[in-house]
């Protein structure tokens, strides 16, 4: 899951994302406002963390600006403007939760959690079902047949992850490298090899290729 974290407190930033990254968030950190809104149009995030007084732009202006272009990235925001003004505001613009400076790492992982309950999963099952005869966990991001975990590797769990997030569309190659590779150099080859790992985990049908388009893989109705 690749998260977007902006806060202009070096060391404060430094901390929370090594605390996210322990729990195998991909995080991209920002201290600049408009540094943070050029990422968030050049790729995907499945949450953002954001400080209010931030250089360039602040976290009310960066949220007011993707709420009017369609983005509902679900938005928390961590800040120390708590009173009722601040937070009316906030709320008003779109964001999903605040957090009060200081806080505890730990409230931060229960905050993130619930958000990505919400607004990843289908909130009348505690497991989506997949084809064939699979279920997936999304918040510990754990794969089954038959009650039994299948072991992945953090990246080929990151591939399952982005493909059922994205709800039986075909994801290209490029997205599966800029969200599981963070954008980072991999030849196509090597992403290829990484799939047929993972139906060897499971099967032939579990993740289908659409040559030209991507790969995907289906949910039960």
């Amino acid at each position: 899951m690749r998260l977007l974290l902006l806060e202009d407190d070096l060391d404060y930033r430094q901390s929370i994302k090594e605390y996210l990254e322990s729990l195998n968030y991909n995080i991209d950190d920002f201290e600049d406002g408009e540094e943070a809104l050029s990422a968030i149009h050049e790729n995907k995030y499945h949450l953002l963390i954001l400080d209010i007084r931030v250089p360039s732009l602040s976290g009310y202006e960066l949220v007011k600006t993707i709420r009017e272009n369609g983005d509902n990235t679900p938005v928390i925001y961590i800040t120390s403007l708590t009173d009722i003004n601040n937070l009316s505001l906030g709320y008003e613009l779109g964001c999903n939760d605040y957090i009060k400076k200081p806080f505890s790492p730990k409230e931060l992982k229960y905050r993130i959690e619930q958000l990505i309950k919400l607004f990843y999963t289908n909130e009348t099952t505690k497991q989506i079902k997949l084809k064939p005869d699979f279920t997936y966990d999304i918040l510990k991001k754990e794969l089954k047949k038959d009650d039994e975990i299948i072991n992945l590797t953090k990246k080929q769990s990151d591939v399952v992850f982005c493909l059922v997030s994205n709800k039986n569309q075909y994801i290209s190659i490029e997205t599966l490298r800029s969200e599981v590779w963070d954008d980072k150099y991999i030849c196509e080859a090597d992403i290829r090899v990484c799939i047929k790992k993972i139906r060897d985990k499971t099967s032939k049908e579990f993740i289908i290729n659409q040559r030209g388009i991507g790969y995907k893989i289906d949910r039960e109705e």
